[in-house]
């Protein structure tokens, strides 16, 4: 059987991360901008071959201009060197009825390191175009400091004003490509 090939539909897909701002709130975040690819071996998506994400990190959006654009600074993100991040899944296994788990790796400012995302799978439904869609609720978590996401800075309590660990949530839609 031929490999089939599913790509996101990014009108009804949307990658967020949220962390917390000196310990007390949390600010949410989005990439506005970014590509799904995956491919399967059958029509259902109980395996995937492959999956690949990527992000432009200048369509970082926190709804703040003056936050976003120290987020693509060289404290954080450095866009200007590396302008997108990336996810390469290795290893898609079911745990359990809907729920899944990806393996692969993340790159963050040239830094490439094992993640592993919780997936759960919604289904496969044909729209009122005709067209077959998969869809994925995906939540995660990483270390910032591991991938070279350094700043930070102390409040006069000695409080952080930026957690390390960012919770990255997703909603994709996978439409099947003929």
């Amino acid at each position: 059987m031929a490999t089939i090939k599913w790509v996101a539909d990014p009108t009804h897909s949307e990658v967020q991360f949220k962390v917390k701002h000196l310990m007390i709130t949390t600010v949410t975040g989005y990439f506005q901008q970014f590509t799904v690819e995956a491919e399967t071996a059958d029509d259902q998506f109980t395996s995937a071959e492959s999956v690949v994400f990527t992000a432009d990190v200048n369509s970082i959006n926190t709804n703040n201009d003056q936050r976003d654009t120290h987020l693509k600074s060289a404290d954080f993100f450095d866009a200007e060197n590396h302008g997108k991040l990336r996810f390469e899944g290795r290893k898609y296994e079911n745990v359990g009825g809907s729920d899944y788990k990806l393996h692969g790796d993340l790159t963050i400012r040239g830094i490439t390191k094992p993640v592993t995302v919780k997936v759960e799978f919604g289904g496969i439904v044909v729209d009122p175009y005709g067209q077959t869609k998969a869809g994925f609720t995906v939540t995660g978590k990483i270390s910032r400091k591991e991938f070279g996401l350094t700043w930070n800075a102390v409040t006069e309590a000695g409080s952080v004003v930026v957690s390390n660990e960012i919770k990255i949530q997703a909603e994709v839609q996978l439409v099947k490509q003929n």
